[in-house]
């Protein structure tokens, strides 16, 4: 049962990052849905960790919402990583 908990806290937390990061995009929830293919509802439902992704549609949002899978897995510092990011965006063009 505890493990059922757990997994249900990491779903809530992976939403809530993914929620977070799409707010400070300046994204809607349909908006991020249209471009990752899928129903706002499924958006919501994710962000609310109500249910879980496919690796696909995990990998699509990393890429919409301009960051990896670590930051939205937590594992990293999200502040660092978008500065990172914004560096070889710049350095890029």
């Amino acid at each position: 049962m505890l493990g059922n908990r757990a997994e249900s806290q990491d779903l809530i937390d992976l939403g809530n990052r993914i929620r977070k990061r799409r707010q400070e995009i300046h994204l809607s929830q349909e908006v991020l849905a249209e471009k990752a293919g899928i129903s706002p509802n499924t958006i919501s439902r994710i962000e609310g960790g109500q249910t879980a992704m496919s690796i696909e549609i995990f990998r699509k949002l990393a890429v919409i919402l301009k960051t990896d899978a670590g930051t939205l897995l937590g594992e990293c510092k999200e502040e660092e990583n978008h500065r990172l990011y914004d560096l070889i965006c710049r350095a890029k063009n």
